[in-house]
This record gives structure tokens, C-alpha cells and sequence, in this order.
């Protein structure tokens, strides 16, 4: 496959921009169903994160695959072209590989190392699974991609070097309004993250902990898994009410407005007899607290944007270099393996050319000497086999390890040319129509366009 990413993330693009640019709803289906329908995309995935949107395919053409990538995610953001293709980086073939395994493993995390990212990459290719726009080639590409993520956690300690968004989050909270343990906390919101975020709080000891969600069913189910008196529900009409009694409020929705007004919270402040900050923790893209809350006094606002800038100031782990070096390592596997694979089908074509001719050879002398015996057939029959299969061992075997080397597509194409074997029988052994247009134009190693 030739894989190509088309993305925009919080290495590229301010928290303005992602917020305007965040997918809600069915938006990220219909993408995912546009981008697989475009003439040059063979397959697509897109992993549609609170700091990044990607859109993984396997395209024909470079060129026309960036362009209509780009397009359509300018189209489904709502974001203009020309501003959007500013903040965005492409990725292709081994560096579009390179680029998925390190974000499988953290290294392209706002928060380095942390896991959840492995959930979300897992999430992307149910999805495309689901909606039938991943094939063979995007499906083994993610599960690899999962195993490196897992592999990388197994055999460094990347997660002492990490935490996760909610972890890091609350730290920053923390350093601003007090300890957690003890504050009386709400979460909005019963996605992941937000799931996350109260079974973080429930361990780090709260005083008190209430779920707001617009399903209340969603949130009665959290609050059982959370533990019998770990929780307790209130309806979302009632969390401006809620805001005077809290310390702490966690929001991660995905609403594509605001969710917590300036004037609700400034209505709180007002109300409440603590010294401390009314703390919020917004981990939601688009935000789901009114940016303006960071301006009011009493009140204590970290979002996406601040911990971005928070995590620039810590220090690297030294395990990212573990890291980095287990994903250089499989990125080479990964791509000898496939190599390896684009030729097999030239060398089934080869052998079953070679067996037709055996055939026909011996069907010919079956007519010229119709009283051969059996026996003496048999082992002319195998003699014959014999000599073909000792001849096409060695050029077969290493074309394959040729193949495996950048640049091995080449050998195949000389294998199809030395014998004049028929592209049909190559493309039916692929899988691959007669005349499927071959990976063209753009180079293999593209660092983005930024």
C-alpha cells in the first residue's frame, strides 16, 4: 500500500484553530465516507482526537491524494483552505508509517508517553472497519501500529515519562487551587475521557463527586461503575446551579458550543464562601468552558492551550529515545515486510507459468510415445519438476530478499519482464484489477507541508 496522512495537530496548529476545525457529530462519518469515495483513495481511517485529526489512506496518486485530503478537510472543519493547508503536515509511505507508530507509542502526544492514545487509535479502525472504508491494507497497518504502541509501554518506561491529559491536567489544577483530595468535584461529560477523569479523581480521594451528561443514562451507568457511594448524578439543565457547590469542575463533551458560560461561573464565585479558586479542567475540543472564565477572579481556568504550554516547559524523559528507537526498528520491518509482500504474487505467477509449461511439455510427449509406462512417465514426470523447481529456487529466493530493500519493487517489475509473464495472472493473484493504477508521483519521504 502506499500510505499517505493528510493531519493537523497541537504540534502544528494554535487551540484556535483546532477548536474551529474539531469534527462533532456525524461529521467525522460523512469525512470518512467522502475521503474513501475520492477517485485516488483505496482505503481511509481517521483518528479524530481533542489535539489532533488525521486522515490515514491508501492512495494511488501523491499529488491528487494531498489535494483532495486537504480539501475535504477544510470542507468538514469549516475552516478556509488557505488558512487550514498552513497548519497541516503530510506523511507519506515510510513516513507516513514512522508517523503513526510514533503517535501509537505517545512521542506525538501533548503529554509524552501517555496510553490513552492507544484507545483512541483502536476506536479509529473499529470505525473504519464498521463503516467498510478500511481494508486489508489500513487493518494490518493499525494493528501493527497497536502492537508497536504496546510494545514500546512493555519494554521502556515511557509511562514513568508520561501521564495521561487527565493526570497531567489535575497536576496543573492542583499547583493553581490546592490538593485534589478532599475538594468536592464535577465532571461533565460520560465519554472516555471524562470517564477517565472521574475514576482519577475517585483515587486521588474528593470529598464529594457529581456527573453531569446530556444522556443521564450514560451518567447513571458511570456512576455504577465508579462504586456505591463513589458518586451521584444531576441533571445537566441544573450544573449552573451545581457550580457553587463545587471546588473542582472537570468538562470533557462533545458539544459544539460552550457548555459553561462566564456569567454561570462568575454567579458562582460570587456564592461561594471558599478562598480557594473555583477550579475548572477543560479537556474538551471544541472547548467546552467560555474562554473568558480565565479572566475572572476567584476562578481558575486550565484548557488545552495551558497545558500544551505547561508540557513545553518539563523536561524530555530519557526513555523517548527507547522509544524512538523501537519505532525506528519496526517502521524498517514493517516496510520490508510489506515489500516483500507487493512481489509475492510475480513469484506465484512465475511458478504457475513454470507448472503450465511442465504440463504442456508433458502432455506432448504423452502423444509422441504413447506406449510409455507408467512408471517410466512417473519418474520423468518428476525429473522434469525437479529440474524446473532446482532453476527458479534461487532467482525466486532472491528476488524476495531484494524485494525487501527500498527500491525491491523494481525487481518484480524485472521478474514480469525476464519471463513475459502475463499481468493478468499477476493481478489475479494479487487481488488487483488489470490496470489498477500503480502508487505514482510524490516523493517517498515527504516531512509535511509545513
Amino acid at each position: 500500500m502506499s500510505l499517505l496522512v493528510v493531519g493537523l495537530s497541537h504540534r502544528t496548529a494554535p487551540v484556535g484553530v483546532l477548536e474551529r476545525a474539531a469534527l462533532t457529530g456525524d461529521v467525522p462519518t460523512r469525512l470518512l465516507h467522502d475521503a474513501a469515495a475520492t477517485a485516488t483513495v483505496g482505503e481511509a481511517a481517521l483518528l479524530n482526537t481533542c489535539n489532533r485529526i488525521e486522515l490515514y489512506a491508501d492512495v494511488d496518486k501523491f499529488h491528487a491524494g494531498v489535494a483532495e485530503l486537504s480539501l475535504l478537510l477544510a470542507h468538514h472543519s469549516g475552516v478556509d483552505l488557505e488558512e487550514l493547508t498552513s497548519h497541516l503536515y503530510v506523511h507519506y509511505e515510510d513516513r507516513a508509517v514512522h508517523h503513526l507508530f510514533s503517535v501509537a507509542c505517545g512521542l506525538d502526544s501533548m503529554v509524552v508517553g501517555e496510553g490513552q492514545i492507544l484507545g483512541q487509535l483502536r476506536d479509529a479502525l473499529a470505525k473504519a472497519q464498521e463503516e467498510h472504508t478500511a481494508g486489508r491494507g489500513l487493518n494490518e497497518l493499525f494493528q501493527q501500529a497497536l502492537r508497536v504502541g504496546k510494545r514500546a509501554h512493555s519494554e521502556t518506561g515511557i509511562d514513568k515519562a508520561g501521564q495521561s491529559l487527565v493526570t497531567f491536567g489535575l497536576e496543573q489544577v492542583a499547583a493553581g487551587a490546592g490538593e485534589i483530595a478532599g475538594k468536592r468535584a464535577l465532571v461533565v461529560g460520560a465519554g472516555s475521557m471524562s470517564s477517565l477523569a472521574a475514576a482519577t479523581l475517585v483515587r486521588s480521594g474528593v470529598g464529594s463527586l457529581m456527573i453531569a451528561n446530556r444522556t443521564p443514562e450514560r451518567a447513571e451507568r458511570l456512576v455504577e461503575i465508579l462504586g456505591p457511594g463513589a458518586a451521584r448524578t444531576v441533571e445537566l439543565a441544573k450544573v449552573p446551579e451545581a457550580l457553587a457547590e463545587v471546588d473542582l469542575v472537570i468538562s470533557c463533551t462533545g458539544a459544539a458550543g460552550v457548555v459553561i458560560r462566564a456569567e454561570d461561573v462568575a454567579a458562582a464565585v460570587a456564592a461561594r464562601d471558599s478562598r480557594t479558586p473555583l477550579a475548572f479542567l477543560d479537556l474538551a475540543m471544541p472547548r467546552d468552558v467560555d474562554h473568558a472564565v480565565h479572566e475572572l477572579p476567584g476562578a481558575l481556568l486550565v484548557d488545552l492551550e495551558s497545558l500544551s504550554h505547561a508540557h513545553a516547559a518539563t523536561p524530555g524523559a530519557g526513555d523517548v529515545d527507547a522509544v524512538s528507537g523501537i519505532v525506528a526498528e519496526e517502521v524498517t520491518a514493517f516496510g520490508a515486510a510489506q515489500r516483500a509482500a507487493r512481489i509475492a504474487p510475480t513469484v506465484v505467477a512465475l511458478r504457475a507459468m513454470a507448472s503450465d509449461v511442465v504440463s504442456a511439455e508433458l502432455g506432448r510427449l504423452d502423444s509422441r510415445l504413447p506406449g510409455l509406462d507408467e512408471r517410466s512417465r512417473a519418474e520423468i514426470t518428476q525429473t522434469v519438476r525437479r529440474v524446473v523447481d532446482k532453476l527458479l529456487h534461487a532467482p525466486t529466493v532472491r528476488v524476495k530478499q531484494l524485494a525487501a530493500e527500498p527500491g525491491g519493487a523494481s525487481y518484480a517489475d524485472a521478474l514480469r519482464e525476464l519471463f513475459d509473464l502475463d499481468p493478468a495472472a499477476v493481478h489475479a493473484v494479487s487481488g488487483t484489477p488489470v490496470g489498477a493504477q500503480q502508487p505514482a508521483g510524490g516523493p517517498h519521504a515527504v516531512g509535511g507541508v509545513r
